[in-house]
């Protein structure tokens, strides 16, 4: 049998099966990578997370992960999103949708400080929220007496694929 893909190439099932065989190791491998450098237990439950959280093209919510891993204790997930954030996997956001997303960290946060000074996109149209790493939170000087803890910016508009 012969598929012809997006792209207009033919790809035989046997290549098919290979490459979703392929992209699971590497998933899977990746999962262990990150669980592992973060000095995370690995658990079932820590590694389908974090496989819902590589598999996403933006930031989610819990409601989002429940619906993916449907059998999934909403106490576990709960303080799995806190162990992750806490070690610099994952980072919060407040995009004004009343629901708090979560997204991966890019590499450089770890459960000393988060390094996620960047801008948050906010579709309007989809609901998406989607990480903007090429721009970065800009500094604000504040009158002595002051100290930043966390600064945020979120843009609203529609988004690439809106």
């Amino acid at each position: 049998m012969v598929i012809v893909n997006q792209i207009g190439l033919a790809i035989s099932k046997n290549n098919i099966e290979e490459s979703t065989n392929l992209y699971l190791c590497t998933m899977t491998e990746k999962v262990l990578k990150l669980l592992n450098q973060s000095d995370l237990r690995i658990t079932a439950v820590r590694k389908d997370v974090l496989s819902v959280f590589l598999n996403a093209d933006c930031a989610i919510t819990t409601a989002t992960i429940e619906a993916a891993l449907h059998q999934i204790d909403r106490i576990t997930l709960y303080r799995t999103l806190k162990s992750f954030e806490e070690k610099g996997l994952i980072h919060s956001i407040n995009d004004g949708s009343h629901n708090t997303k979560y997204a991966l960290c890019e590499g450089h946060c770890d459960e000393d400080h988060h390094h996620d000074e960047h801008v948050h996109f906010h579709c309007n149209a989809c609901g998406n929220t989607f990480c903007i790493e090429e721009s970065s939170v800009p500094t604000i000087s504040l009158p002595s007496g002051y100290r930043v803890e966390n600064a945020s910016v979120i843009v609203n508009g529609i988004c690439n694929k809106c």
